[in-house]
């Protein structure tokens, strides 16, 4: 026997020479090295080749010539004469008669009885008898692997064993594999010889004279191991098999390592061959073991990086004798000697005094090196991934090393920035690395240096996140007791995820809040750290606005009476996009410590609010004219949300802030008049992506807060201005183009008339602005609006200006109303001088309405006036809500304590505020439309116009438009129809109503109610608006309704007096004609209805009048026979009568006419239906 460590391998040169058929290199061997590539050499050299190129036939002499002085060629080239035909059907043969006996090994066609040893055998036979001992052994191994189900085995076999005959069974062997390559696929002979002893040694030898075979044989041997090959023999022997495979053939072991990842097999062949590996040109940053490793534990295949945690678990259970041998034993020296390789050569445990810390040079302090810094930090993250992930337990030695290297200082370059805040990390993830007191007390003077150097690295690393920010936010987590808020800070520095116990902090715990960081020294360092210049997303780390964010969330500031708004102020002002997710969560929590007292035994404790100044600094230059704002839109919207999100809250903890008798001030009108929120929240629009989720916060605070900035309306105008059509008429506004002034613009203005053509020039040219290049005209524009109203200006001029100022209501709405408000009063008010504000607008909406009555028949200028009325319902509706708000909780507050020691004095009840406030938004939205509709009436004078102009007129075009806008206030409340038509209006405006508002059919819902009111005004108007309905919508439920009325009206009959009874038939007996030519089923009730009418009206008259007495009869008659009736005729004499004789006949005789009249009626309407 012999020990394969000691045997002649191929080398890297000769297996290159071979696999590039290179015989100049050849020619270089030794005589040893040549002679294990002798069966390949001779085989090249005897048999016919496939190149018959000269430069072949001068390698082929080389080649002769080289083999010429070598004795072995004689004896491969004697095996090479036998007749390997008749081998192969004998080696067949055996085959079939081992498969039919089981595996018994009692009888063989290659070889008969053996008279000696196998050994002996092979030394005193001739060629082809080796031949058949060598395939016999060889093929009873392979029949055996093949019955081995995995199991591993080692045959003991004295032929592969001897080490006098090992070149011979060598060559038997590659000459065996060359000739019946059928019989003996490599890959099959691959697999037995590792069952063998020298087994990889001769697997080398075979792949070398075969060397295309390399990457086959390699692929199919990882494929064949085991998962974890250093739990078994046949794992390991595979392994070291593998491993002098990738010896011969360097240039693949990356390769094959390669493989085996994919294959998830051989972890420690893995592992062996990186440290094999000798790259061409060495990486001084990280060396290929480290690099390997952390690829598999921190990659993101979850299936490789469970794989190679159990190659590390399974590999620290190896007994100590043979913990050398083993690869993982060989991997963790290797790491150990390159963290050594790196530390600082004077790194000692030696803890310095107070004099060492002046003296860096002369301590045991000493800086990492700056071309190590990066490779210390990838061997901290791999110790770390091995640690928390790979579950490895460290030596004493390892933990120590680690320990000096993580305390080490490195310079102040971004690189040393990382490795700080890694180390830091690395002593939160695994404190047990700290188990002395010398330690400990190393970790502490390590982090006092951090405290102490980290404004010089921030400054001189040029970064903005700095290790200091981690160390103050690790503190405050301490101190408000947020492990996990920690732990998953420190998985977020290591990037990987760690199980870490919070019990294990409890000693860093400890060290943080009581000798380190104390929660006032945090506090007050907090508000000294410089804000992040131009903070955005792309800022990545820990940031001061970190630390920020946590002590206001533990109230750390106001508990310590530490004004931090100047210093959250500065970062709102040092923002850009994208947007820092934490920014929103920062004014949230600000906010909050504003308005709730850190504890109610001190409701003094808040912070300071932004003043209104400050905030007013940042919308400077934001009107339109003057100065450009030196802020970014950024910080704008990010006030803008403060402000907005402030009030809000103020309004949501009412109730909280009355029990303390505390109400802070909320900002006043005045500034937020003079803040542009629909032009920022324009702009924001086309920064969604930049913005993250302020564009939907803002939208939902404008949702709430100011709701008449919302109106749909308004959105899809912004898509009209915003649209393809526009962009394209904007590219007409070329440089050379006319520039104007408001002055000009004004000047156009009082010439309307005599200079139409200039004004209209001047207004079309505006139409190509911007909505932001138009706010200096907003003024000029509004006030001038008086002057349209002149008879005789163009329609045209009337609509561009009306383009206009929809186009600048997208960008400053509010102040465009006030202004346009201020403009259409009427003269007297105007010679008076009188100017609305915003809040007398939100107070009274009604104000809207009181403008020139001249408005009411432009429609260009009604459109503006409705949409502005729209807007300002809907601002009055959130004033209301807001002032209930803030006032009621600190009314009763005072109410209840002025009534201490008072019975009987119960407080109001807050649901009588509620209804007051209700009472008084209906009573405004049911006066704006009541005066709305009056507006759609005409005077007599313009009626007559009305009529010779047929429908295109202005008064037409005025009903279109406040019918579509009582459309919008019908659908967005329902109640506001059903208190309008409770309240009536005109007989006259049911035709229009009816028609021109397609939500009309709601009042279907409450026609029987207003039926049972006992006001007959108000049943006459529901029976004239039911029969409006009824033609307009022939529904089953306006029938049904249709059918109660005609009840109604038949009990009414019964109760009214004689003058009620005409005052309530005259009006509403028409209605009936409606019913029957919406619904012909109701025909003999209307008739019956009529019938009865008759009877009571005749016999009231009877004693007055002797020609009514056949009324009945005619009524009968043509109630049975409609038919027989001539229409023309009939109607004829009714009209002729009603007109001379109605006028000044009895209101009972008026009733029978009217009776009779709507037969004739109905009874028409159905013979032209048929």
């Amino acid at each position: 026997m012999v020990d394969s460590a000691s045997l002649q391998f191929v080398i890297p040169y000769a297996f290159e020479a071979m696999q590039k058929v290179d015989v100049a290199r050849l020619a270089a061997l030794s005589d040893p090295e040549l002679r294990l590539l002798l069966p390949c050499l001779v085989r090249m050299a005897l048999c016919a080749p496939a190149d018959q190129s000269n430069a072949w036939a001068q390698d082929k002499k080389l080649i002769l010539r080289l083999l010429s002085g070598v004795e072995a060629v004689n004896s491969i080239v004697a095996l090479l004469s036998v007749d390997f035909h008749a081998l192969e059907q004998d080696a067949r043969k055996e085959q079939h008669l081992r498969h039919k006996a089981g595996g018994s090994n009692s009888e063989s066609i290659l070889v008969s009885q053996l008279q000696h040893g196998l050994t002996l055998e092979f030394e005193h036979s001739d060629p082809l008898r080796r031949l058949r001992l060598a395939l016999s052994e060889l093929l009873a191994i392979m029949n055996k692997v093949a019955d081995s189900n995995g199991e591993f085995f080692l045959k003991s076999s004295e032929l592969f064993e001897s080490p006098v005959y090992l070149e011979e069974v060598a060559d038997v062997l590659c000459i065996l594999q060359a000739e019946l390559p059928s019989l003996l696929p490599i890959i099959e002979m691959a697999e037995a010889l590792l069952h063998v002893r020298n087994g990889e040694w001769f697997l080398c030898l075979l792949v070398a004279n075969v060397p295309d075979s390399f990457s086959e044989v390699c692929r199919e041997l990882i494929k064949n191991g085991e998962r974890q090959d250093e739990e078994s023999v046949g794992g390991r022997r595979r392994t070291e098999a593998l491993r002098q495979l990738c010896q011969m053939n360097p240039s693949q072991a990356l390769n094959i390592r390669a493989m085996v990842v994919e294959e998830c097999h051989l972890p420690g062949l893995g592992v062996a061959l990186t440290l094999d590996y000798k790259p061409d040109m060495a990486d001084e940053a990280v060396s290929p073991l480290v690099s390997y490793v952390s690829g598999l534990l921190l990659g993101t295949n979850g299936k490789v990086r469970t794989w190679f945690s159990m190659f590390i678990r399974n590999g620290q259970q190896v007994r100590r004798n043979n913990k050398s041998s083993s690869v993982l034993w060989q991997m963790r020296r290797q790491l150990l000697l390159e963290l050594v390789a790196i530390l600082p050569r004077s790194r000692s445990t030696h803890v310095p005094n107070d004099t060492d810390m002046d003296s860096e040079s002369s301590s045991g302090y000493s800086g990492l090196r700056e071309e190590h810094v990066v490779k210390a930090s990838a061997l901290l993250r791999l110790y770390c991934a091995l640690m928390g992930i790979a579950g490895l337990r460290p030596t004493d030695e390892e933990a120590e090393q680690l320990l000096q290297l993580m305390t080490s200082r490195p310079p102040a370059t971004p690189a040393g920035v990382r490795f700080v805040s890694l180390s830091f990390c690395k002593l939160l993830a695994f404190p047990t690395l700290v188990s002395t007191p010398e330690q400990e007390q190393l970790m502490v003077m390590w982090l006092s240096w951090m405290i102490k150097e980290e404004e010089y690295f921030e400054s001189a690393a040029g970064v903005s996140a700095s290790f200091g920010e981690m160390l103050l936010l690790v503190a405050m987590y301490f101190h408000s007791n947020q492990l996990s808020a920690i732990i998953e800070l420190v998985c977020s520095t290591l990037g990987m995820k760690i199980a870490i116990k919070p019990s294990s902090l409890s000693k860093m715990k400890t060290i943080f809040t009581q000798e380190i960081f104390t929660e006032q020294v945090v506090t007050a360092h907090a508000v000294r750290v410089a804000v992040t210049n131009n903070l955005s997303a792309n800022i990545t780390g820990f940031l001061p606005i970190h630390c920020i964010y946590q002590l206001l969330r533990s109230r750390a500031f106001t508990k310590h009476k530490v004004s931090i708004k100047d210093w959250i102020f500065r970062q709102l002002c040092e923002t850009t996009t994208p947007l820092h997710t934490q920014l929103l969560p920062l004014i949230d929590v600000y906010i909050n410590s504003i308005l709730t007292p850190a504890s109610k035994t001190n409701p003094e404790a808040t912070n300071q609010p932004i003043t209104e100044q400050e905030i007013l600094n940042v919308f400077q230059g934001l009107a339109g004219v003057g100065v450009r704002s030196q802020h970014t839109i950024t910080t704008q919207l990010l006030i803008l949300y403060y402000i907005l999100s402030y009030e809000e809250a103020l309004l949501a903890n009412t109730k909280t802030l009355a029990l303390m008798q505390k109400k802070p001030k909320s900002y006043s009108p005045a500034l937020m008049d003079q803040i542009p929120i629909k032009h920022l929240i324009r702009q924001a629009q086309g920064l969604q992506q930049e913005l993250g989720g302020l564009h939907s916060a803002l939208l939902r605070l404008l949702a709430t807060n100011y709701p008449h900035l919302c109106m749909v309306e308004d959105w899809i105008s912004e898509e009209e201005v915003t649209g393809t059509l526009p962009l394209l008429r904007k590219m007409l506004l070329t440089s050379s183009s006319c520039k104007y002034s408001q002055t000009q613009l004004r000047e156009a203005f009082q010439n309307v008339l005599s200079g139409g053509p200039r004004l209209l020039r001047i207004l079309e040219h505006l139409t190509l602005l911007s909505a932001g290049d138009l706010i200096p005209y907003a003024e000029a524009l509004t006030a001038s609006m008086g002057l349209l109203l002149e008879d005789g200006v163009s329609r045209r001029i009337l609509q561009t200006v009306n383009k206009l100022w929809m186009v600048l209501n997208t960008v400053m709405p509010r102040k465009l109303w006030v202004m346009t408000v201020n403009a259409q009063q009427p003269l007297v008010k105007l010679l008076r001088q009188q100017r609305y504000t915003q809040n007398d607008l939100m107070v009274d909406p009604l104000i809207v309405l009181r403008c020139d009555s001249r408005v009411f028949r432009c429609p260009p200028l009604m459109d503006i006036t409705l949409h502005m009325l729209n807007g300002y319902l809907l601002a009055s509706k959130a004033y209301l809500n807001a002032h209930l708000k803030e006032t009621a909780e600190f009314e009763r507050q005072a109410q209840t304590v002025s009534n201490l020691g008072l019975s009987g004095q119960p407080d109001t009840p807050e649901v009588t505020r509620e209804e007051l406030k209700n009472a008084l938004l209906a009573a405004q939205d049911s006066a704006a439309v009541q005066i709305l509709l009056e507006v759609c009436l005409p005077p007599p004078q313009e009626e007559l116009s009305v009529q010779s102009g047929g429908l295109l007129s202005d008064l037409r075009e005025v009903q279109c438009l406040i019918c579509c806008l009582l459309h919008q206030m019908f659908i967005a409340d329902p109640n506001i129809a059903k208190l309008v038509h409770f309240q009536g209006y005109p007989q006259a405006l049911l035709p229009l109503t009816v028609a021109g508002i397609p939500s009309m059919h709601i009042c279907l819902d409450f026609i029987p109610e207003l039926l049972a009111q006992p006001q007959l005004e108000k049943q006459i108007f529901a029976i004239q608006l039911l029969s409006h309905l009824c033609t307009q919508y022939a529904l089953p439920k306006s029938l049904s309704v249709a059918r109660l009325a005609i009840s109604v009206m038949g009990t009414i009959l019964t109760v009214l007096t004689r003058a009620k009874r005409f005052a309530f038939f005259m009006p509403t007996l028409p209605c009936l004609v409606s019913f029957c030519k919406a619904f012909p089923p109701l025909f003999d009730d209307v008739m019956s209805l009529l019938v009865q009418v008759g009877q009571v009206s005749a016999a009231d008259v009877t004693t007055k009048a002797r020609d009514i007495d056949p009324l009945i009869a005619r009524l009968q008659y043509m109630r049975q026979k409609p038919q027989e009736i001539p229409l023309s005729e009939s109607k004829y004499s009714l009209r002729k009568r009603s007109a001379e004789e109605l006028g000044r006949a009895d209101p009972d005789v008026q009733l029978c006419y009217q009776i009779e009249a709507t037969f004739m009626d109905i009874i028409s309407s159905s013979t032209q239906a048929l």
